[in-house]
């Protein structure tokens, strides 16, 4: 059975192909993740990608591992850059990489703490050098953004399609949600989940990383990581060994 991660990736994918400069958008996404890997200054070997990435498409590393896609998003890479290699989440072993990807929001995919505490004690198990991961500023969130993200139109020759996400939160857990995606298009309407998510705080990221074993945590100011299918900005955060 596919993780929602999995399926999410779908819809990244499906809204990077429908863009009419997917290219461009490739390139910017690794002029960020080179410029991340140059904060460093250090040797990198192997990095693995948890779900799709534009930079998978453009991004010249020695080995590029990608794991948690679907077999859309396989096919999808295997055209377009041979030397990326796929896994499975569970065959992983320790230690495995020395960066390891996971943005988009990625440690949001919870229904807990527990399980967000698990999520990063995991990807601290496989990281040699540093993580690179994203999230929004929960605690200084507009209202606005809480219910809904920022919808965003993606155009080519053919047509437009519309993305956006809900979340409908707990009312007994001020930070737990389902999250919907929908995407609207001359077809009709896509819907997909509903997904289990979480609110994850900076300081609390902080925490499980550094009792993971992290050396340091930083959130990046000048940096910012904008989805493929949301107009809404994420801070970029590396945790270091």
């Amino acid at each position: 059975m596919a993780t929602s991660f999995e399926q999410y990736s779908d819809i990244l994918l499906d809204a990077y192909k429908h863009n009419a400069r997917a290219q461009d958008l490739a390139e910017k996404k690794r002029e960020i993740l080179e410029e991340l890997f140059g904060h460093y200054d250090t040797n990198i070997n192997s990095v693995l990608f948890i779900g799709f990435s534009p930079s998978l498409l453009s991004l010249d590393h020695t080995k590029i591992t990608v794991t948690e896609v679907s077999d859309t998003v396989k096919d999808y890479l295997i055209r377009h850059n041979a030397n990326i290699n796929f896994v499975n989440k569970q065959d992983i072993k320790q230690k495995q990489f020395d960066v390891t990807v996971a943005v988009d929001e990625y440690l949001t995919f919870s229904e807990s703490d527990a399980d967000q505490k698990k999520q990063v004690d995991w990807l601290c198990s496989i990281t040699n050098d540093f993580i690179i991961t994203t999230l929004r500023d929960y605690k200084n969130q507009d209202y606005r953004d809480r219910e809904f993200s920022q919808p965003i139109s993606v155009r080519n020759n053919v047509g437009k399609k519309i993305y956006f996400e809900n979340y409908d939160y707990d009312l007994n857990d001020r930070n737990a949600c389902s999250g919907t995606c929908y995407t609207v298009s001359d077809d009709g309407v896509t819907i997909t989940g509903p997904f289990a998510r979480r609110s994850m705080f900076f300081k609390q990221l902080a925490k499980f990383s550094l009792d993971a074993g992290a050396r340091s945590f930083l959130v990046h100011k000048n940096l910012m990581h904008k989805s493929i299918i949301k107009k809404n900005y994420e801070h970029i955060i590396t945790i270091k060994f």
